[in-house]
């Protein structure tokens, strides 16, 4: 399908690899079950965007060569985007107005996280409960610790990952066990 819609893009196929990445990291359960993100449309459109900052903030840092890469997955998220929204029943006259809304949240949503990244856990845990928590009360401090933990160590691992595989439309997100709520441990009975 995105063939159609974007014909002789040179970075398509990697755009769409790591696109689609990004897309099974947000869906993973442990943001949904454990992490307290609301599992709603807009709860899954904060995980997304918040898997999309990650791998765009990497690309960011190789610009000369990965500029078109990064506008090609940019692309796709809004196409993505625009067919969900035509696919849930939405009249063509408000597609393009929704749209907007959305390219304007990803906008504050980069820089938000690119500014709580580059200023500590506190800022980034105000980031995450305007954005990711926007919907709901922000969860308990040491979930959202969790939270931050768990993106700071993909973007370190992210930084880490060639560019070269990035290029080539591979990028790896780690686990997300450490979003998984501790559970007691079981009492010893004598």
């Amino acid at each position: 399908m995105f063939s159609r819609v974007f014909p002789g893009k040179p970075y398509e196929s990697a755009a769409r690899g790591l696109y689609d990445t990004i897309v099974s990291q947000a869906r993973a359960p442990e943001f949904y079950r454990d992490a307290g993100v609301p599992d709603t449309v807009d709860g899954r459109f904060e995980a997304l965007l918040l898997h999309m900052f990650l791998v765009l903030q990497r690309l960011k840092r190789d610009h000369a060569q990965t500029s078109k890469l990064g506008q090609t997955l940019f692309d796709i998220l809004f196409f993505d985007m625009d067919q969900s929204i035509r696919v849930s029943g939405v009249g063509d006259l408000k597609v393009g107005p929704r749209i907007k809304a959305m390219g304007q949240a990803f906008y504050g949503r980069m820089a938000a996280y690119e500014a709580g990244l580059e200023e500590g856990p506190e800022a980034l845990s105000e980031a995450l409960c305007r954005n990711l928590y926007g919907t709901v009360t922000p969860p308990e401090p040491e979930v959202l610790d969790r939270v931050v933990g768990y993106i700071q160590a993909e973007a370190k691992a992210l930084s880490e990952q060639e560019t070269a595989a990035l290029l080539r439309g591979e990028a790896r997100f780690g686990s997300t066990r450490e979003l998984r709520k501790m559970e007691p441990a079981p009492r010893k009975t004598d």
